[in-house]
């Protein structure tokens, strides 16, 4: 046993002698006799404890140092050092992962539903569009919007590329749907206490509603940056009418009278045809319109229009341009040189089967003169068929 067992030859272990004849082990030899023992001893406790590494000695050793990690994170830090060795020792760069990109809250909704994005479909490169609105009655087949479509194929001078630009807002379900079958650029506007599907009639409560309506979502296109040409749907195309808006009018109008000069404000107006540029002035100019519907209680909004003209003109120094009837004309005053009209309007005209018995009458006028021939068509020979029922 350690420290007293006898050697072969009478030597004793240790190779010192000791008095009494026995030999002893060296405080050396002890010492690291004692230290071996220590150090197997915690390693057979390390092995009895698989969760342990060497971290946990190492941590042991430096009682001073900071507390070890727990086991979770030791386990990490160990699975990274052998990463980072074994990539150290292939020659191979370690990237850090991207740092996750932040969560954007999502836009809000747009009040308008759809509206920017048809408008910003429809828009020429000066942010202008073209509007009609209809509802139910006058979407079914072979009703207005069928001949206003074909007035544009009709029409001359590339008149049909306008289409392109043409918004048609839509007061009720069934119009909205009847629009998408036969065009791109439909929007429905939503509207409570009226049901727009049927005809109204001049004057009635619902179609004041429906006027001022109209005018007041004119008023949203401006406020969106927009510049808009409004067309009922009743008016004819037979040529481009932009090239007869003066680039210095704020508002251009089309007339039920027209005197001679565009920018006296002794014309008659008719807002069934009406181009109106966004800026300050018009903006103010709608507001003050929307204010004279209660100022002028009862009156449609084209009769408020007439009201108010020479106060706002003379407040806002807007530009206000009355269209000629020679080229933007109506039933009202109608012009009979086929060779300059662009448009036809079925104003001073009630009811909806009267401006459809006319209007057909219009389109086969304006087909037998674009089929003649060039000469015949100078001569001044085609002329409407008069009288029809509101036309005369």
């Amino acid at each position: 046993m350690l420290g007293g067992g006898k050697m072969k030859g009478g030597e004793t272990m240790g190779g010192g002698g000791g008095s009494g004849g026995s030999s002893s082990i060296s405080p050396l030899v002890s010492f690291v006799l004692g230290a071996a023992m220590a150090t197997v001893c915690i390693l057979f406790v390390m092995s009895a404890s698989p969760g342990r590494r060497l971290a946990d000695i190492s941590a042991w050793s430096n009682a001073d140092d900071a507390p070890p990690l727990p086991l979770p994170l030791q386990d990490a830090a160990a699975d990274s050092n052998d990463s980072l060795a074994a990539a150290a020792a292939a020659n191979v760069t370690v990237v850090a992962a991207p740092a996750p990109a932040p969560v954007q809250a999502p836009a809000p909704a747009s009040p308008y539903g759809d509206l920017e994005e048809v408008l910003r479909r429809a828009a020429t490169k000066d942010r202008t569009v073209i509007m009609t609105q209809i509802n139910l009655a006058w979407t079914k087949p072979g009703s207005l919007l069928d001949l206003f479509f074909e007035s544009f194929r009709l029409g001359e001078g590339g008149v049909s590329r306008l289409l392109d630009h043409l918004v048609i807002v839509t007061m009720d379900p069934a119009a909205y749907e009847g629009c998408q079958a036969v065009h791109r650029h439909c929007y429905f506007l939503r509207t409570t206490g009226v049901d727009y599907r049927s005809e109204k009639m001049f004057m009635s409560k619902d179609y004041l509603e429906m006027m001022w309506g109209r005018n007041k979502f004119q008023q949203t296109i401006l406020e969106l940056g927009y510049n808009f040409l409004f067309t009922d749907v009743d008016v004819m195309w037979f040529r481009d009418p932009f090239r007869h808006i003066s680039m210095g009018a704020d508002i251009a109008i089309s007339s039920d009278v027209f005197i001679g000069d565009p920018y006296s404000l002794g014309n008659f107006p008719n807002g069934g045809f009406l181009f109106v540029r966004s800026n300050d002035k018009t903006l103010d100019f709608y507001r003050s319109w929307q204010q004279g519907r209660w100022r002028f209680f009862g009156k449609h909004e084209q009769d408020v229009f007439n009201l108010i003209k020479h106060e706002q003109q003379a407040k806002l120094g807007i530009a206000i341009q009355f269209l000629d009837t020679t080229y933007i004309s109506g039933f009202c005053q109608l012009s009979k040189d086929l060779n300059k009209i662009c448009t036809l309007h079925a104003n001073c005209c009630v009811g909806l089967g009267a401006k459809m018995h006319d209007l057909r009458g219009v389109l086969d006028v304006w087909r037998n003169y674009t089929a003649a021939p060039p000469d015949e068509r100078r001569s001044g020979k085609f002329q409407w068929k008069l009288p029809g029922i509101c036309i005369h």
